[in-house]
């Protein structure tokens, strides 16, 4: 009887310390890290008339080239767990229909206003005042 109660205990124990391990598995991890060196394009349609669909390139030290409906420049990203800040930084000078402009001025705005940031499989989310979706290109 006592060594069935030994056993028993072994196993609880056993059970126990499997459970405690399992959300820290990477293969039942929901969300990995932020995609430094990575390229993502925006979860969104193109728009009529143009081929673009707006994309971020962020290196490995979180500095950023975007280009966007018709504007393009470069930025840097800050990020500490799923906290981020994005700097906007120089933009290149592009004749931009005033549509595609106010377009790419909001786009800007948002990611600027995003205080958290949250990734899901391929899909980054930036959320602020309004949230912007993401897809890591994985080819």
């Amino acid at each position: 009887m006592i060594s069935l109660l030994h056993t028993a205990r072994a196993g609880a124990a056993s059970l126990l310390l499997i459970a405690a391990a399992l959300p820290f598995s990477p293969a039942l991890a929901e969300d990995d890290g932020f995609p430094f060196g990575s390229e993502m394009q925006l979860d969104a349609n193109r728009q009529p008339g143009s081929k673009r669909i707006p994309n971020l390139e962020i290196g490995d030290a979180g500095e950023v080239a975007l280009e966007l409906w018709c504007k393009g420049g470069k930025g840097q990203f800050s990020v500490a767990g799923n906290t981020v800040i994005f700097v906007m930084g120089a933009m290149e000078n592009r004749t931009c229909p005033p549509d595609k402009a106010q377009q790419d001025d909001e786009l800007i705005a948002a990611l600027s206003a995003a205080a958290t940031w949250k990734r899901q499989g391929d899909f980054v989310s930036f959320i602020g005042a309004k949230t912007l979706r993401f897809r890591i290109n994985t080819n």
